[in-house]
């Protein structure tokens, strides 16, 4: 099943994804604003990700996010689902630079957010960013409708030093209350 935005896609990552894949995951000025650890990664293991991914995965829906002019543009997901207590993480990236800040990733944030609390019924999604990823925080908070709780002090090590984790986070009903307010799907 594809998740349709208005300009974007959201499908799962095949095999003819890989070489786009690849490069982005070995690109140093996209890790350095992503959290996570980072190493080299070969094509070989790229390609074998792709291949264990599991349709049916009931805790992680890993995303591309396509446009019909521009093909595959970056990665969303929703992971760590927590059935139980209905709440995920949510991450994204846009891999293609020159096509940041022209709202192909706000379509992807809406897109997601309609699928985890519209689809699957979530009540939240909890986000986290490298402290001077200020483009990506304020994206979520300003654009996207996620409000800031919170701080962990000095939990991503880059360049020799520590950076504040910034942590956020949206509940369903803010989801609703951006959507109305906004006539985003309208």
């Amino acid at each position: 099943m594809n998740i349709k935005g208005k300009i974007v896609t959201l499908r799962a990552p095949e095999l003819s994804d890989v070489p786009v894949l690849h490069e982005w995951s070995n690109d140093p000025e996209i890790w350095k604003m992503l959290g996570g650890w980072h190493f080299p990664f070969s094509s070989k293991s790229t390609e074998e990700w792709v291949k264990s991914r599991k349709d049916n995965n009931l805790t992680d829906h890993v995303f591309c996010i396509e446009t019909p002019d521009e093909g595959v543009i970056g990665t969303a997901n929703i992971v760590n689902i927590d059935w139980k207590n209905k709440n995920a993480f949510h991450g994204m990236m846009i891999g293609k630079k020159n096509l940041r800040g022209k709202g192909y990733a706000l379509d992807a944030l809406f897109s997601i957010m309609r699928y985890a609390f519209m689809d699957l019924g979530l009540h939240r999604l909890d986000g986290d960013m490298i402290e001077y990823n200020t483009r990506s925080i304020e994206f979520y908070i300003k654009k996207g409708g996620w409000k800031h709780e919170g701080i962990r002090k000095n939990w991503f090590y880059r360049d020799g030093r520590f950076y504040d984790k910034v942590i956020v986070g949206v509940e369903q009903n803010d989801y609703i209350e951006i959507i109305k307010k906004s006539n985003y799907w309208e």
